[in-house]
């Protein structure tokens, strides 16, 4: 046998990521979203650009997979309830109901438009019915577009559950497929036992794994990566083994952990937000290098129309049939039809019916491949300019880098909380000792135009200050009232 030299594939993994992120960089100065760019990346490096030789379905789906896994843990990390729980009826209802009515809409217009059987129809429908968490959270970030109202959170809510849903509906007709006889009714109750159980393990497992991560003392700070990235896995592939989702119980669980405190969170944040981007990136490029561009083009008509049936008819009517009973204002209900972005999702749900053997399955592919470019293309381009149009967008808020950092330890029931001095309040012009804080409450460091000042007890704040404050969580109210402004977390790096 000849020895393999794992050096030249090494490289080659190497330079396709560095050159994807160069092209990234300037391609978001032209306002290209990342995620396209990954692709073309991909495509370009494939075997009908420089001839990289890459079918492995099997091993594209399992990358996929894991790199959904440790995506939808970050997004559960930087998902604060505080701002979901009020959108969450919502959320659920676009994760259930507008995942059907897209898969229906999808279903009918292949099946009377192009002639394909009931099932295959559905299955493309199935497919491409989700919007994509990695897409979402990626060009939402990438764009620093801030929306007004519930849009926000009621997007990432939606594209953190409705996955689920997806890969549900895609294995169910799987089945349906391989067997005939089989009644659509008998795999209701498998959805309503993987919902409930992906839903309850992983709010047992991400529970378990706050406990674990506050009380079992490392020797290391960089052992407590590692440990949060065994517990992702662990609760992941652990519900999927028990029948549930794996992917609604890791979602749940970030959420848990993100909305507690625990040893070092704010490195392991960190850490699991770098190796979200790691994900996405090797997973698009890895779906780029699949596809080849001249078996996209004999099914290019075929998708293009696909694509604008999803992108202006069943998106948006099911984000207004799932939401006709909800209290929003119609331009924000509009602004959640068109972020409907697809991604790496659907290119993976398409290699179910490859592995499977389903007739038409490289067209199918095919053709999801190419909504998905039309989709990012279109809708991940346009979001500012949409969002102003509906009048939805605004400015986010500055973040102050202050200079210190603050690890909470998961033992204490306080944190470090960031104050603005309000004018004409009781701390405009008063000195720090004069406003008698709680004893427990210390002001760390004071931001005031542009430059940060050590706090003494006579040190006098004034109007538009920005406070650091420690305190424990029985004192914010005090704080608050003090000080005369609301408190908020700190944006500590």
């Amino acid at each position: 046998m000849g020895e393999v030299h794992a050096e030249p594939y090494l490289l080659g993994v190497g330079l396709l990521l560095i050159v994807s992120l160069v092209v990234s960089r300037l391609g978001g100065r032209l306002g290209i979203p990342g995620l396209l760019l990954f692709l073309g990346v991909g495509m370009v490096a494939g075997s009908d650009g420089l001839g990289i030789q890459f079918h492995d379905y099997a091993l594209a789906q399992t990358l996929g997979i894991v790199a959904l896994c440790f995506i939808l843990f970050q997004g559960g990390l930087d998902t604060s309830w505080a701002h979901t729980r009020p959108v969450v009826r919502r959320g659920l209802s676009l994760a259930t109901i507008g995942v059907l009515v897209t898969a229906g809409v999808m279903a009918v217009f292949t099946h009377y438009a192009f002639g394909w059987p009931w099932l295959t129809a559905w299955l493309l429908g199935a497919v491409v019915s989700s919007t994509d968490a990695s897409a979402v959270f990626s060009v939402l970030k990438e764009r620093a577009l801030g929306l007004k109202g519930d849009v926000a959170p009621l997007l990432e809510f939606e594209s953190g559950g409705n996955d689920p849903m997806a890969v549900f509906l895609t294995v169910g007709l799987l089945e349906l497929i391989a067997h005939p006889g089989m009644g659509v009714l008998e795999i209701v109750p498998l959805f309503l036992r993987e919902m409930l159980l992906g839903a309850l393990l992983g709010a047992l497992l991400g529970r378990a794994a706050l406990w674990l991560l506050n009380r079992l003392q490392l020797q290391f700070e960089g052992l407590y990566s590692v440990l949060s990235l065994a517990l992702a896995l662990t609760i992941f592939s652990a519900t999927a083994v028990a029948g549930g989702s794996g992917f609604l119980a890791i979602y749940i669980a970030g959420v848990i952990l993100g909305n507690a405190d625990f040893i070092h969170k704010r490195s392991l944040i960190s850490f699991h937000d770098g190796l979200s981007w790691l994900m996405q990136v090797a997973m698009f490029l890895t779906l780029g290098l699949l596809v080849n561009p001249r078996e996209l083009l004999p099914t290019a008509g075929l998708a293009l129309a696909c694509a604008l049936m999803l992108v202006f008819v069943a998106r948006p009517l099911s984000v207004y049939l799932s939401l006709a009973r909800a209290r929003m204002p119609l331009n924000e209900k509009s602004m959640v039809a068109w972020v409907g972005l697809r991604g790496a999702v659907p290119i993976v749900l398409a290699t179910f019916p490859l592995l499977a053997g389903v007739p038409e399955a490289q067209t199918l592919f095919n053709i999801v491949f190419f909504i998905v470019l039309t989709s990012v293309l279109l809708q991940g381009t346009t979001l500012g300019l949409v969002a102003r149009w509906l009048g939805v967008r605004e400015a986010l808020p500055l973040r102050t880098a202050y200079p210190i950092t603050y690890t909470p330890t998961g033992q204490g029931k306080g944190g470090m909380v960031e104050v603005d001095v309000r004018a004409g309040g009781e701390a405009d012009g008063a000195r720090i000792v004069d406003l008698h804080l709680p004893p427990e409450a210390l002001v760390i460091l004071i931001h005031r135009a542009g430059e940060f000042l050590i706090p003494k007890g006579a040190t006098e704040l004034q109007a538009g200050d920005s406070v650091l404050v420690l305190a424990q969580d029985r004192d914010l109210g005090d704080v608050r009232e003090k000080l005369g402004g609301a408190v908020r977390p700190g944006q500590l790096p």
